[in-house]
């Protein structure tokens, strides 16, 4: 039996728990976060999902099958650490695009350690929900 508040609170509760984790990510360069906290927070809120409705009404709202989301974050990781190696540098040493650069400016910075954040944050995000999806159905 669902509880119909939980189950509207959730709703909201997940889009929060996203927007949040996806500050986390983005704020973890300069201060605590990155892609592993972030990644975290994310799945927390599909968890949430879960215990309010059921696993197959989270992989509906998912839409993909978060296995398939933890390879492509492991794979958007190792490209971040090939691009040093495109430069002729070692494997992971951090690499900077400035996109939208005009002449004379630097323009805006784009970063393989970023890049690397984001395969993590995938990488964590589908590996949790691969696992307690895997856990929940066995119950």
């Amino acid at each position: 039996m669902q509880s119909l508040i939980l189950t509207t609170a959730t709703r909201l509760l997940v889009a929060l728990l996203l927007v949040f984790s996806i500050y986390a990510l983005l704020r973890g360069h300069n201060l605590p976060g990155g892609g592993f906290i972030g990644g975290l927070i994310g799945a927390t809120g599909f968890i949430l999902y879960v215990i309010a409705t059921s696993v197959s009404d989270a992989r509906s709202a998912l839409r993909v099958d978060p296995a398939n989301i933890a390879m492509l974050g492991v794979g958007i990781a190792a490209l971040s650490g090939i691009m040093g190696a495109f430069a002729g540098e070692p494997f992971l040493t951090g690499q900077w695009l400035f996109l939208f650069a005009a002449e004379g400016e630097k323009g805006l910075p784009l970063s393989s350690v970023l890049v690397f954040d984001v395969g993590v944050y995938l990488a964590v995000f589908g590996g949790i929900l691969t696992l307690v999806f895997a856990m929940e159905e066995e119950i």
